[in-house]
């Protein structure tokens, strides 16, 4: 199997107080970059893509030692354009492709390795990796099929209905997309809402619209899929980080 990784650290990281990208701050004396780059790397993917816009000379400098393929977001348009900037370095390569947020150093390459195995023998053109969550609050609803457990809709907190709000699996922001699909589905992202930005969450929905397999896996731990977005996170993953693995 062929597999890109894709790592998304344009973000400025504006909750953090500090001016320094939000993926270099330390956790535990390590840049949180770092964490993700070297659960990728146990992967063995025959290229891996860094997303860079905030400040991205330092990220670069910072990630120099790991082989990756640093492209530039700028401007930053949301997740679906930054996706889109990793389409030279990729344009000859055909596989699967594995996105990841670079502000999320707890998710286990185990993890991901099982992600990756579900969506291959799911034959999906694209899988999310899902969590439970006690308070869901301001995170995308995974809409399934009652009967079937098939995936319906993902759904963001804004847009759910009532009901849909009283789903506790929620979207982790970690995905697996066969690349045909995902930079077809690419170039059909429209910017037509309140933030004028290109979602990438929207390559799901071109993918019902065509019928084409979309799966999702439910992460037995919940805290592999914390992000970091305020320096209280920061120290809970510390936290977190410290509990062998």
């Amino acid at each position: 199997m062929a597999l890109a990784i894709l790592i998304m650290a344009a973000g400025k990281g504006t909750r953090m107080n500090s001016d320094l990208p939000k993926v270099l701050h330390p956790a535990n004396g390590k840049p949180v970059i770092e964490y993700v780059l070297d659960t990728a790397g146990k992967l063995h993917p025959d290229k891996t893509v860094l997303i860079v816009g905030h400040q991205a000379e330092l990220v670069v400098e910072a990630t120099r030692n790991y082989p990756v393929i640093p492209v530039l977001q700028e401007p930053q348009l949301g997740t679906g354009h930054a996706v889109m900037q990793a389409e030279p370095p990729l344009h000859s390569f055909f596989g699967e492709v594995l996105v990841l947020s670079g502000d999320a150093p707890l998710v286990r390459s185990r993890t991901l390795e099982q992600l990756i195995a579900f969506h291959l023998s799911e034959k999906a053109s694209a899988t999310v990796l899902t969590a439970e969550l006690d308070d869901p609050s301001g995170y995308g609803r995974i809409i399934r099929d009652r009967l079937s457990g098939d995936v319906l809709r993902i759904v963001e907190h804004k847009d759910a209905s009532p009901e849909e709000r009283l789903v506790h699996e929620t979207n982790s922001g970690i995905y697996v997309f066969n690349s045909k699909v995902l930079f077809e589905a690419l170039g059909e992202l429209r910017a037509d809402n309140a933030q004028q930005e290109y979602y990438l969450t929207d390559v799901f929905g071109i993918c019902f619209g065509k019928g084409e397999k979309v799966s999702a896996w439910l992460v037995e731990n919940a805290d592999e899929t914390r992000g970091i977005n305020t320096p209280e996170q920061l120290r809970e993953a510390e936290e977190l980080l410290k509990i062998p693995k």
